[in-house]
C-alpha cells in the first residue's frame, strides 16, 4: 500500500519510519493517536521513550521483534508513553495491527507484549457498524481486534477511593449506588468510577498532577476510568451502551479520546458484577469532552479475556 494509506510520515531521524495513526473513531478528527515504530529492533529504552516524547502521543508502539523465529504474523511489541514504559496500550495494538495487515495481509496476528500474548484478528472492515471489528470509522479499509489476558477485579485499599473521588471533587453521593468503584484489570490497572448523573460526569474536573501522583503511587499505569451506564440498565443485559471518560495526565495530556485496554477492563468489571450477562456487547463511547468522538465495541465471553475493535485510520 502507498503513503497515503498505511499512515507513513517523513521524520529527522532517517533511520526510524514513524507511522501516526488514529484508532477507533467515530467520526472524522475523532479517535487516539498513536505512534507506531514497525521495525524498533535494535533500539534502546532510552531511544523508545525519546521518539515517544518527540511524537508526542499518549503511546507509540514499538515493534521490536518484527518476526519471531521468523514467523511474520508473530512480533513482540513494546509501549511508550512521553513519560515512561506501559504494559500495554489498546489503541495503539490497533493502530499496529492495522499496519501489519496493511503490510502482511488480513488475518491473525500474535502480539507478544510486556503482559503476555495478545491475539489479533484483522479483517477488511466496514466504515461503521456490524462486527466488534467494525464498529468505529476505518477509512483505511481494515479493522482489528485484540482479545486481552485474563481480567480481574478487585477492592481499591482501604481510603483511596475517598482520595480518589476528593481529587476529581466528587464525593459517595456521586457515585451510581448499582455499581461500586472497582480496580479492574485486563493489561493494565484502571479504578472504575460509575457516576449516577449526566450533569456530574460532564462537569467534573481534576488537577492533573494531584492525579498523576495517585495514580503512580497505586501503580496504575493506564487511565482512570470514570464511566456512566444507562438508567435502565439493570444487571444480566445482553448488550449495553455506556460512555467513558478516560483521564490520563501525561505531559500536555489530561484525557484520553479512547482507551482500549480501559474498554477491555471495562468489559471484565461488567461481567465480574453481573452488569452484563455474558456473552455480551458492549459500546464504548467516549472522546465527546476533548473533542475527538471514538467508540470502541467490546465482546464480553463468558470466561476468558476481553474482546475489543475497531478501525485505525492514518492522521498523515
Amino acid at each position: 500500500m502507498d503513503d497515503s494509506t498505511t499512515g507513513r510520515s517523513p521524520d529527522p531521524d532517517r533511520d526510524l519510519d514513524i507511522r501516526r495513526l488514529s484508532a477507533f473513531a467515530a467520526e472524522p478528527g475523532g479517535g487516539n493517536p498513536a505512534g507506531v515504530v514497525l521495525d524498533a529492533s535494535g533500539l534502546s529504552d532510552e531511544r523508545m521513550l525519546a521518539v515517544a516524547a518527540e511524537v508526542g502521543f499518549s503511546e507509540t508502539a514499538f515493534v521490536t521483534e518484527p518476526a519471531i523465529d521468523g514467523d511474520p504474523r508473530h512480533v513482540r511489541v513494546r509501549y511508550f508513553s512521553p513519560d515512561a514504559e506501559v504494559p500495554f496500550c489498546g489503541h495503539a495494538t490497533i493502530a499496529t495491527s492495522v499496519l501489519l495487515a496493511a503490510d502482511r495481509g488480513v488475518g491473525a496476528f500474535v502480539l507478544e507484549t510486556e503482559v503476555g500474548a495478545i491475539a489479533v484478528t484483522t479483517a477488511p472492515g466496514e466504515a461503521s457498524g456490524g462486527s466488534a471489528g467494525a464498529a468505529s470509522r476505518a477509512a483505511s479499509g481494515l479493522v482489528a481486534s485484540f482479545v486481552s489476558v485474563e481480567p480481574s477485579v478487585r477492592m481499591l485499599p482501604a481510603g483511596v477511593e475517598e482520595r480518589l473521588l476528593g481529587l476529581l471533587g466528587l464525593t459517595a453521593a456521586d457515585l451510581d449506588p448499582r455499581w461500586p468503584v472497582r480496580e479492574a484489570f485486563a493489561g493494565n490497572r484502571h479504578p472504575v468510577v460509575p457516576l449516577a448523573s449526566e450533569a456530574v460526569f460532564d462537569a467534573f474536573a481534576f488537577d492533573p498532577g494531584a492525579v498523576r501522583a495517585l495514580m503512580d503511587e497505586q501503580g496504575w499505569k493506564g487511565t482512570v476510568t470514570v464511566v456512566l451506564l444507562p438508567a435502565a440498565a439493570g444487571p444480566g443485559a445482553g448488550s449495553l451502551e455506556v460512555e467513558a471518560r478516560n483521564l490520563f495526565p501525561v505531559g500536555d495530556i489530561t484525557e484520553d479520546p479512547a482507551t482500549g485496554s480501559a474498554a477491555a477492563s471495562l468489559g471484565g468489571y461488567l461481567r465480574e458484577l453481573g452488569a452484563v450477562r455474558a456473552p455480551a456487547r458492549v459500546l464504548v463511547h467516549q472522546g465527546r469532552h476533548v473533542g475527538r468522538p471514538s467508540v470502541l465495541a467490546v465482546e464480553v465471553p463468558e470466561t476468558g479475556g476481553i474482546a475489543v475493535g475497531g478501525g485505525a485510520d492514518p492522521l498523515d
